[in-house]
């Protein structure tokens, strides 16, 4: 039955994707339309297998090279003078390293050498393609909360997590400032809010333990 049923779903797939190509042609469009809904049941019947036999680590690698080969298609459909691909690339294939790595996805290296390479991946594309701006910032700041949280949360310092994470967002808006509008004093303003975070651990963790 089991396996009745994943044929059930191919076929049906498979039949349902042929269609699509059919109404795609009769319609007189030249626009290859049906690669949108075909890659949606692609993805389903993939999940379906690989899930119905407990291969979730597989069903990882291959959900983010199905996706990598469908943005490169559409990429080159749509807008084939920029390789935006590229940017999305990298963060899709740390998806199968991590579920490979398994209990070694949650250590401390496995966050420093990911949050690492990912800065260094974007910092290259910005100085290929945009040089002129430095919006590297962006994404850095976000893996930075990797390490920066899984550090702490293995030592359960709130206290000392607040007080890095109030640092390191003061300092994003200070860069953000800098690149940015460097002639309007801005960053101060969510620095201010941003300094009541460990202000109220401290107060309402401490003080009303003491």
């Amino acid at each position: 039955m089991k396996y009745y049923d994943i044929g059930f779903v191919v076929v049906g797939s498979l039949m349902t994707i042929v269609f699509l190509i059919i109404v795609n042609l009769i319609t007189g469009s030249n626009y290859p339309w049906f690669i949108y809904p075909a890659f949606a049941l692609i993805l389903w019947t993939v999940g379906y297998y690989f899930i119905r036999n407990g291969k979730q680590k597989q069903l990882a690698l291959f959900y983010s090279l199905l996706i990598i080969l469908f943005l490169i298609l559409t990429n080159y459909l749509n807008t084939p003078d920029y390789p935006w691909v590229l940017f999305a690339i990298y963060p899709l294939l740390w998806w199968p390293i991590l579920a490979f790595l398994g209990d070694k996805a949650a250590a401390m290296s496995t966050a420093l050498i990911g949050s690492t390479s990912i800065i260094i991946y974007y910092f290259v594309l910005n100085m290929i393609f945009s040089p002129q701006y430095l919006w590297v910032i962006y994404p850095a700041f976000v893996v930075i909360w990797w390490p920066l949280s899984l550090y702490h949360a293995k030592r359960k310092t709130y206290f000392q997590y607040s007080i890095h994470a109030s640092l390191l967002i003061s300092l994003f808006f200070i860069c953000v400032n800098v690149i940015s509008s460097p002639h309007t004093i801005w960053a101060v303003y969510p620095i201010f809010c941003v300094l009541w975070w460990p202000l109220s651990v401290y107060y309402f963790a401490y003080k009303v333990e003491n």
